[in-house]
C-alpha cells in the first residue's frame, strides 16, 4: 500500500465515523461560525401582534441644560480687547458688547439662550465695537474666512447655523465644484430630547480636539459625521453630510469631512448669547378633538404593510407628538406607502410580474398583497392611514429597529389627475403645501430639500419637506433665512426626486429633534395624526388589522407499503427488493464538509506523490485522480451528487481548455450580456444600476 492510499483510507474512515456519529446523535448543536460584526439591534425581529392595543398619545421628554454663564463671561474677559476697555457697568455688559458687534452678520444673536460659538475672532469683534460703534463686523481672517455663512437662527432653545465652504476648507475636497451639499452645520442646544440609543456604530473620542473641548466625541450617524461636545454647560454638535467609502462623484467623503470639521472646530470662539430662563418641560403638543370623525381611520404607529420593514423588522410604535403643527396639506389627504402600494416599485425588492403596463396586476415579492400598475387606483387615496417610517429603504435611521429605513412619512394629496386616458401617473403641482409652524427656512438654491426650523420655549424642532420642484421653490424665494407663517403656502406637491417624475405624486415629511449626537430622525406619524384630526375637526379611530388566515394543515404523507420481513432478511441488494427502492439519506452539512475535505486531501496526496516521483526520476509522470469508492452502510454519495454543479464545472473547464484566446474573450462578453439583473435600485439621479451597486446606501436624501 502506498503512502497516498494509506492517507486516503484513514480520511475516509474518519469521515464515515463522523457521519455515523452525527446520524446517531442529533442533540449536538451545529458548529458555530465566525460572523462579520455589524451594528444591528441586540434583539431579533419581534413578531407582529394581530391587533396592538390603542394607546394615548404622549408628550416628548426633554432635558434642559444648566448654562454656566459666569464661565462664558470669564472667557470673554480674558481677551486683550476686554482687558484694555473700561471696567464694565455690570456682569453682562461684555455680552451685550459682543452681541452688538456680531449682530451685523449674525442677526438676532442676542436671542440665544446658550453661549454662541462661531468661527470668528472674538477679540477682533470686541475691539471693533469699542473703537467704532458700527454694525459692520470685522472681516474674518485665516481659517475662519473659509466658511461663508448661509443660515443663522437664535432663540430660546439655542441656535443653529450653516456654512458654505471656500478657500482652504474647499481645498480639502477633491473635485469640489462637482460636489452637492458640502455644508457645515453647527448647533448649540438649550435642551435635548430623550430618545432610545440609536442603532448605529458607537461614538469614538476625538483626540485631536480633546485639549480644546474635553470629552468631545466623533460619531457617524445617519450619513453625517458629527463632533459633539459640551461647553459652558450646553451641548454643541458640528456635522457634515458625507459618503462613507471611496471617492464619490457627488458626495464629500467622510475622510474629507473629518478634515473640514476639525479645521472648523478649531476656529470656534464665543460670539454672543444672553442669560435667560430655559423651559424645563415641553409645551402641550397634544390637542385632539372630542368629536369622533365619521370616516377617518388610521393603523397604529409602527404597523407597516406586511413584510415591508428592513431586515424583517416592523416599524417603530412611537406615539409621541413632537410638536403641535398645522397639517402640511389640505384635507382630505392620505398617509401611506408609495413603494408598496399601487404603481409602487416595491423599493426594488422585486415585483411579480415585473410589469409596467397600466392596469396590470402584480404584487411585491415580500408579500402577497395584490397591486395594480396604476397610480390613480382608489386604494392609494383612501383610509386607513398607514405608517411608513422605517419602511424598507437603504437610508441610515438610528431610531429604526433595523438601523436603516424610510426617514419620514409619505402623504398623498386629494388630487390625482391623469394626463390622458392611457396615463398611469398623477400629474404634479395640483395641490398646495403649507408651513406647519411659524419658522425660518433652511434651503440651498437648486435643491429640493427644504427645512423649516422652529426655535421656541421648550421646543427645538426642524421639519423637512421633499419632492417639490426646486425651480418653483427658487422662483418663490424659499431659500435660507426666509421667515414663514403657519399655514402659508410654500409650494406645490410634486414628484421630483433629483429629476422630474422621479417618484410618485406625494409629499415626504420628516421631523428631526436634537439629541446628544445632534439632530436625528424621529417618527412623524403620531404628530401628523394629531394635526390631521384638528384639521378635519374629528378624532380618528384606530384601524383593526384583519386577523391573519390560519396556515393550512400539512398534507398527510402517502402511505408506503412496508416490505415483508422475509424480503428484508434475504441477501438480495436493496435495489432488487420489489416495491422498496433504496432510500439514500440526505447528507448533513457537516457530512458534506467532511467529505469535501477528504476528497481534497486525496487530491493533495496524489499531487505530492507525483512531485516525489519527479524528484526521484527526473521525469514527470501523468497522475490519475483516485476514483471515489462506494462504501457500505451509511455511505456518502459522490461529491457531484452532493454538489450538482461539480459535473457542470468539469465540463466547462474542458470546453475552456479547447478555446482560443479570442473565443474566450467573446464567450465572457456573451455571458455578461446574458447575466440577469438580480437587483435594481435608483441612485437618486434617474439612473438605475444592477448588481453589487444595488446594495449601496443612498445618501442623497439626507442633504440640506
Amino acid at each position: 500500500m502506498t503512502r497516498a492510499n494509506a492517507i486516503v483510507g484513514a480520511l475516509l474512515a474518519s469521515v464515515l465515523l463522523a457521519g455515523a456519529a452525527g446520524a446517531q446523535d442529533t442533540s449536538e448543536s451545529p458548529t458555530p461560525r465566525a460572523v462579520k460584526a455589524e451594528p444591528t439591534p441586540a434583539s431579533p425581529a419581534p413578531a407582529k401582534p394581530a391587533n396592538p392595543v390603542a394607546q394615548e398619545m404622549v408628550l416628548p421628554k426633554i432635558t434642559a441644560a444648566t448654562v454656566d454663564w459666569k464661565a462664558a463671561r470669564d472667557a470673554l474677559a480674558q481677551l486683550p480687547a476686554a482687558q484694555a476697555a473700561p471696567k464694565p457697568a455690570d456682569d453682562n455688559a461684555i455680552l451685550r458688547q459682543i452681541n452688538a458687534a456680531a449682530n451685523g452678520t449674525y442677526k438676532g444673536i442676542a436671542g440665544s439662550s446658550v453661549p454662541v460659538l462661531l468661527p470668528v475672532n472674538a477679540d477682533a469683534l470686541l475691539r471693533s465695537k469699542n473703537s467704532t460703534p458700527t454694525d459692520a463686523p470685522p472681516v474674518p481672517e485665516g481659517d475662519a474666512a473659509s466658511f461663508k455663512l448661509n443660515f443663522f437662527l437664535a432663540g430660546p432653545a439655542g441656535y443653529d447655523a450653516a456654512f458654505m465652504l471656500s478657500g482652504a476648507a474647499a481645498a480639502e475636497v477633491k473635485n469640489f465644484g462637482k460636489k452637492e451639499d458640502p455644508i457645515v452645520l453647527l448647533s448649540g442646544f438649550a435642551m435635548l430630547y430623550d430618545l432610545d440609543p440609536p442603532v448605529a456604530p458607537l461614538a469614538t473620542s476625538a483626540k485631536d480636539l480633546d485639549v480644546q473641548y474635553p470629552g468631545i466625541r466623533r460619531r457617524l450617524l445617519e450619513s453625517y459625521v458629527r463632533y459633539s461636545f459640551q461647553k459652558f454647560g450646553a451641548s454643541y454638535t458640528v456635522s457634515m453630510l458625507c459618503f462613507e467609502g471611496r471617492a464619490h462623484v457627488r458626495w464629500v467623503t467622510c475622510r474629507e469631512a473629518d478634515a473640514i470639521l476639525i479645521r472648523f472646530i478649531k476656529t470656534l470662539q464665543i460670539a454672543g448669547g444672553t442669560p435667560q430662563q430655559i423651559s424645563p418641560s415641553p409645551p402641550n403638543t397634544i390637542d385632539r378633538p372630542v368629536a369622533q370623525s365619521p370616516d377617518f381611520t388610521f393603523a397604529a404607529p409602527g404597523r407597516l404593510i406586511e413584510n415591508t420593514g428592513f431586515k424583517g423588522f416592523d416599524g417603530r410604535p412611537q406615539w409621541t407628538v413632537y410638536a403641535k403643527i398645522r397639517f402640511p396639506l389640505h384635507a382630505p389627504a392620505y398617509a401611506n406607502s408609495q413603494s408598496f402600494l399601487n404603481w409602487g416599485n416595491c423599493d426594488f425588492t422585486g415585483k411579480v410580474p415585473n410589469t409596467q403596463t397600466k392596469g396590470k396586476p402584480y404584487h411585491c415579492k415580500v408579500n402577497a398583497k395584490p397591486l395594480v400598475f396604476d397610480e390613480s387606483v382608489a386604494e392609494n387615496r383612501s383610509y386607513p392611514w398607514r405608517d411608513n417610517f422605517c419602511e424598507h429603504r437603504r437610508f441610515f435611521v438610528g431610531q429604526c429597529p433595523g438601523g436603516e429605513g424610510h426617514q419620514g412619512q409619505d402623504i398623498r394629496p386629494t388630487t390625482c389627475q391623469l394626463h390622458n386616458d392611457g396615463a398611469d401617473r398623477c400629474d404634479p403641482f395640483k395641490d398646495d403645501v403649507v408651513a406647519v409652524r411659524d419658522g425660518t427656512i433652511l434651503r440651498v438654491p437648486k435643491r429640493e430639500s427644504l427645512y423649516l426650523l422652529v426655535n421656541a420655549p421648550g421646543e427645538h424642532v426642524r421639519f423637512r419637506y421633499l419632492h417639490m420642484h426646486p425651480d418653483m421653490l427658487d422662483a418663490d424665494g424659499l431659500i435660507s433665512g426666509r421667515e414663514v407663517k403657519e399655514g402659508e403656502v410654500i409650494g406645490k406637491v410634486g414628484n421630483f426626486d433629483r429629476v422630474p417624475n422621479g417618484t410618485t405624486y406625494h409629499l415626504h415629511f420628516e421631523i428631526q429633534v436634537p439629541t446628544r449626537d445632534g439632530w436625528v430622525f424621529v417618527s412623524p406619524y403620531a404628530t401628523l395624526v394629531s394635526a390631521y384630526e384638528r384639521l378635519i375637526g374629528g378624532r380618528g379611530r384606530m384601524f383593526a388589522e384583519p386577523e391573519a388566515a390560519p396556515a393550512p394543515p400539512p398534507a398527510p404523507a402517502p402511505a408506503v407499503a412496508s416490505a415483508p420481513a422475509k424480503a428484508v432478511e434475504t441477501a438480495k441488494p436493496p435495489a432488487q427488493v420489489a416495491g422498496k427502492p433504496e432510500k439514500i439519506e440526505k447528507p448533513t452539512k457537516e457530512t458534506k464538509t467532511q467529505a469535501l475535505k477528504a476528497e481534497r486531501a486525496v487530491q493533495r496526496a496524489a499531487k505530492n506523490e507525483a512531485r516525489r516521483a519527479v524528484k526521484s526520476t527526473g521525469k514527470r509522470h501523468a497522475t490519475k485522480k483516485p476514483e471515489a469508492q462506494p462504501v457500505a452502510g451509511n455511505a456518502l454519495p459522490a461529491m457531484h451528487a452532493i454538489n450538482p454543479r461539480a459535473a457542470d464545472t468539469a465540463k466547462a473547464e474542458e470546453i475552456k481548455a479547447k478555446e482560443t484566446p479570442g473565443e474566450k474573450k467573446a464567450s465572457r462578453k456573451h455571458r455578461r450580456a446574458e447575466a440577469p439583473c438580480k437587483a435594481e435600485v435608483s441612485d437618486g439621479g434617474g439612473e438605475r444600476t444592477c448588481g453589487p451597486r444595488a446594495a449601496k446606501r443612498r445618501t442623497s436624501a439626507n442633504g440640506v
